[in-house]
């Protein structure tokens, strides 16, 4: 289960940006560099799990030598919902993007496309309206991210008010980065998102370290260009759990009562009619639950999954029963798709998918 009140991505910003004083206020988990810095550069290496960093320790010499420790994400362990709690510092029950796909009005909107199924919701879902919170404590920070996203539904919700600074190829966020720094700027964000796209898209295996291998000489070339006196920090939204083809179709008869699903494939929630909730609940636990946790909103609710705030029009952005994949395997969902099977997911409160590297250095 997150720890929010501890080492968690949601700590970062408000530990770096809140404070005057880094050496004095920063919490005890945040790697040393930090409180004798001038500047600070934050790199999320989107789906870079702690437990997979230290099965490919050997491919990624520079990210292994950094001092640091694992801290926790957030729940759902997914994109949407981490980052937007990297940049805001809340809990997703806070910011309220609960999910990669999530209850809206009474439909399911895809958050990191800003759509249902295919259709654009920009304008009946304003993004600022969605999510009510300015990033980085209000602060104007630079953004170091794939130019092509800067204008996007999802930047709007989570990076909104912020500098951005678009890179067209990888090898240019150390030189923008840099170019912050030397300007002036105490913290930079940035953002690196192919360990996250490989890991999907062909699991682990060669291409794996080969990603994880560029994504390392990544960080050296961030270290060799920033002025010293940075610090260098290093983490993720999110780890990862290799699925393959191991994907649980449920039973007509336990979707009978479902009148939609939402979340994604290792957090798949189900929704119904309020009276069909225990029914439904039941009947899960009995079909699939040797491979997933089975969870009621209200248990998640209780047991504080997405913090110890989920207003009244957060929660009911939640379904009604959770399937939250403890084996490796994967929900399906036929509104859930895309243009290939995904071979690594995540999404749900495993070790391998909880757990991500917080890694700090200081340049000289």
């Amino acid at each position: 289960m997150p720890d929010y009140s501890g080492p968690n991505v949601r700590g970062i910003v408000p530990a770096l940006l809140g404070p005057s004083n880094w050496s004095n206020s920063v919490p005890d988990w945040m790697p040393d560099a930090v409180r004798v810095a001038d500047s600070v550069v934050l790199l999320v290496l989107d789906g870079l799990g702690w437990d997979q960093l230290q099965d490919h320790a050997a491919v990624a010499p520079t990210l292994s030598a950094m001092d640091g420790r694992s801290i926790h994400t957030v729940a759902p362990t997914t994109t949407a919902t981490a980052l937007s709690s990297i940049t805001t510092g809340l809990t997703p029950g806070e910011h309220g993007l609960v999910g990669y796909r999530m209850m809206l009005s009474g439909e399911v909107i895809n958050v990191l496309r800003w759509a249902v199924g295919d259709q654009s919701v920009r304008r009946s879902h304003p993004p600022r309206d969605v999510q009510a919170f300015d990033p980085f404590l209000g602060e104007h920070v630079p953004v170091v991210a794939q130019g092509e996203l800067q204008g996007s539904a999802f930047s709007e919700a989570h990076l909104r008010g912020c500098d951005p600074v678009g890179w067209r190829a990888p090898s240019s966020i150390a030189v923008e980065a840099a170019r912050q720094v030397e300007a002036g700027e105490r913290f930079v964000y940035c953002y690196y998102n192919g360990i996250d796209k490989i890991a999907h898209e062909r699991g682990f295996g060669p291409f794996y370290d080969a990603e994880l291998r560029f994504a390392d000489q990544l960080v050296a070339d961030l270290q060799a260009a920033l002025p010293a006196g940075t610090a260098l920090l290093i983490t993720a939204d999110h780890g990862q759990v290799d699925v393959g083809d191991n994907v649980i179709h449920p039973s007509d008869e336990l979707l009978a009562p479902v009148t939609m699903q939402s979340g994604e494939g290792r957090f798949r929630w189900l929704h119904c009619a309020a009276g069909d909730v225990a029914a439904l609940a039941e009947a899960a636990e009995a079909e699939v639950g040797d491979d997933a946790w089975v969870v009621t909103k209200e248990q998640t609710l209780d047991e504080k999954w997405f913090g110890s705030v989920v207003s009244p029009p957060i929660q009911r952005r939640l379904g009604d029963v959770a399937l939250c994949a403890r084996a490796n395997v994967s929900f399906f969902d036929p509104a859930d798709s895309g243009p290939f099977e995904l071979v690594c997911r995540h999404g749900s409160l495993t070790s391998a998918e909880v757990n991500v590297p917080l890694l700090g250095t200081l340049v000289s």
